[in-house]
C-alpha cells in the first residue's frame, strides 16, 4: 500500500485544469498553495473549500481602514514556498470535501480557482454590485462552474489525475496506507494604528 499525498494530487490536477481551461489560463500554479484544513464535524454539510487571497483589492499590499476616528493600516504577511511568493492559498476541508460526489468535487475546485482575479494579482475576482464574490446569483455562478468542469472532463486525456476524486475518504483509506497533505495555519492580516 502507498501513501497518498492529497495536496500533491490536487496540485497536479490544478496544473492540468489551468492549462486546459481558457477561463483559468491566467493562473500561475506555482504561486498558488493548496492545503488541507480539518473539519470540526463529519458529514457533507457546510463549507468544502475556501480561498485566501494574499493581497487586497487591485493587488495592493496594504489597505487603510477607518474605525471611528482612528485609521489603521492592514497588510498581509508575505508567504514564501519553494522560493516563490504565494499570492493565494486554497484550503480543501478534510474529510468533508473528499466525501462529496465526484462531479461536486470537481465543481468545487473550479469554483475556488474562478475566484482568482483575472489579473492574478493576489486579489479575488470582483463582480459588480453588493455580492462581489459570486455576482448577482451564486446559483448561476455554480452552474457556470459545472459547465467548465464538464468541458474539462470531455477533453481530459489522463484520467489518473482525477482517480483520487472518484471515491470517498473511507475507500481512499482502504487503498492507501496513509492519506497526507500540506497544512498551513490560515494567513493573518497585520493591523497597525496610524
Amino acid at each position: 500500500m502507498t501513501t497518498l499525498n492529497l495536496t500533491g494530487a490536487l496540485d497536479r490536477l490544478v496544473v492540468d485544469i489551468v492549462a486546459k481551461t481558457d477561463e483559468l489560463s491566467h493562473i500561475c500554479p506555482s504561486k498558488l498553495m493548496i492545503c488541507l484544513s480539518a473539519t470540526r464535524s463529519g458529514g457533507i454539510h457546510g463549507v468544502y473549500a475556501k480561498i485566501h487571497p494574499l493581497r487586497f483589492a487591485g493587488g495592493a499590499l496594504t489597505r487603510q481602514v477607518r474605525r471611528g476616528r482612528k485609521t489603521y493600516t492592514c497588510c498581509h504577511e508575505p508567504l514564501d514556498y519553494k522560493g516563490e511568493e504565494m499570492l493565494y492559498v486554497i484550503y480543501f476541508l478534510f474529510p468533508r470535501f473528499f466525501d462529496l460526489p465526484f462531479r461536486e468535487k470537481l465543481i468545487t475546485i473550479f469554483h475556488e480557482l474562478y475566484h482568482i482575479s483575472p489579473e492574478f494579482d493576489g486579489d479575488i475576482r470582483r463582480f459588480p454590485g453588493r455580492n462581489y464574490a459570486h455576482g448577482s446569483s451564486t446559483r448561476k455562478f455554480n452552474e457556470f462552474m459545472g459547465t467548465l468542469a464538464d468541458r474539462y472532463l470531455e477533453q481530459m486525456s489522463d484520467q489518473e489525475l482525477v482517480d483520487f476524486l472518484k471515491v470517498d475518504v473511507s475507500l481512499l483509506r482502504t487503498r492507501h496506507r496513509a492519506l497526507v497533505g500540506r497544512k498551513l495555519k490560515a494567513p493573518r492580516i497585520r493591523i497597525a494604528a496610524n
